[in-house]
């Protein structure tokens, strides 16, 4: 069940769960104004940064457990991986505003803070984080021994693939979250100001829930079936609705709206490309952890000293018979 890749330990990286949850609870709290946008901005920039050093923590502690050495080379493309697309999106829309000679884009001045901001205090507690986890030995919690050869996978049917059950996974996360996309849309567009937090933040709570939910049964039907390889699966399973999120951007900017212009376009896909892909690392994370603690659960009850870690169709008809 171990699998020593560095980019696995990028669905521990918390960076953008924290800055979501924070967010959410700031704006239901009250301490946004509707009609002060500075504050959000100012809000992200300082979040951001003071996550990190959460985020390298459970980026190297995780990667430890996985029996990884190169702890620094998966930081660094943690990192890079995590906050890298965002930087070139901004660089990008930045460039394109000042082009355009539009008030969207930021002085000097304020490039200059956030620069500082991240030099000073975003990228030293992300080594700090890392470099404590590395002192920390935790053992990855497997809740019984495995087999050293992977048992071979038997012959699937076409749904059972990969493509199909990522594309049913994000259907309903999806339909929890359309409700409020065209508020959102309408708030990136800059003609409304969004207000709703106390709803967007009930949305996002039944979002993940119904994504952990989602993650494990797919998981579980994968399992039945004799398929180990549910690592990678189970991430994609909670990120697919931010596809759906992405691809639904193309709908609403053709049929819904009025924009025009490669201005207009670039703001609005470029803003759409970062939240997007800040959804699907999120939402990918949350459907890995379900699926990781539904597997521990179930394993969980095999007492024998070795049993084999991919023949979990037994294991799972044991569940079932225990659980009723």
């Amino acid at each position: 069940m171990t699998i020593s890749h560095p980019i696995i330990s990028l669905i521990r990286n918390c960076i953008a769960q924290s800055m979501v949850v924070s967010i959410l609870i700031l704006g239901v709290i009250g301490i946004f104004h509707p009609f002060d946008r500075g504050g959000l901005k100012i809000a992200l920039v300082i979040i951001c940064a003071l996550t990190h050093g959460l985020a390298g923590f459970n980026a190297v502690s995780f990667y430890r457990q996985l029996e990884g050495i190169d702890w620094v080379r998966n930081l660094l493309l943690t990192g890079f991986l995590s906050c890298g697309p965002l930087f070139l999106s901004f660089c990008f829309l930045n460039a394109v505003a000042k082009a355009y000679g539009t008030t969207a884009a930021l002085p000097l001045c304020t490039i200059a803070a956030i620069l500082l901001i991240w030099i000073c205090l975003a990228f030293p507690m992300f080594i700090l984080g890392g470099k404590f986890a590395k002192k920390i030995e935790l053992e990855f919690q497997a809740p019984c021994h495995t087999t050293k050869c992977p048992r071979e996978i038997p012959v699937l049917r076409w749904y059972r693939g990969i493509l199909p059950q990522v594309a049913l996974a994000g259907l309903l996360p999806f339909n929890v979250l359309y409700v409020e996309l065209y508020y959102i849309f309408a708030a990136i567009r800059g003609h409304r100001v969004y207000t709703l937090y106390g709803i967007l933040f009930i949305v996002f709570i039944l979002a993940v829930v119904i994504t952990a939910l989602v993650s494990i049964v797919l998981t579980y039907s994968q399992l039945s079936a004799e398929d180990h390889r549910w690592w990678w699966r189970s991430f994609l399973y909670g990120g697919s609705s931010a596809l759906y999120i992405y691809g639904y951007c193309f709908y609403y900017y053709f049929y819904r709206s009025d924009m025009r212009g490669f201005m207009q376009t670039s703001f609005f896909f470029g803003y759409m490309t970062c939240i997007c892909y800040c959804l699907f690392l999120m939402l990918g994370t949350v459907g890995f952890r379900a699926s990781l603690l539904f597997v521990r659960y179930i394993y969980g009850y095999i007492k024998g000293p070795f049993v084999s870690g991919e023949n979990i169709f037994l294991i799972s008809r044991v569940w079932l018979h225990k659980s009723y």
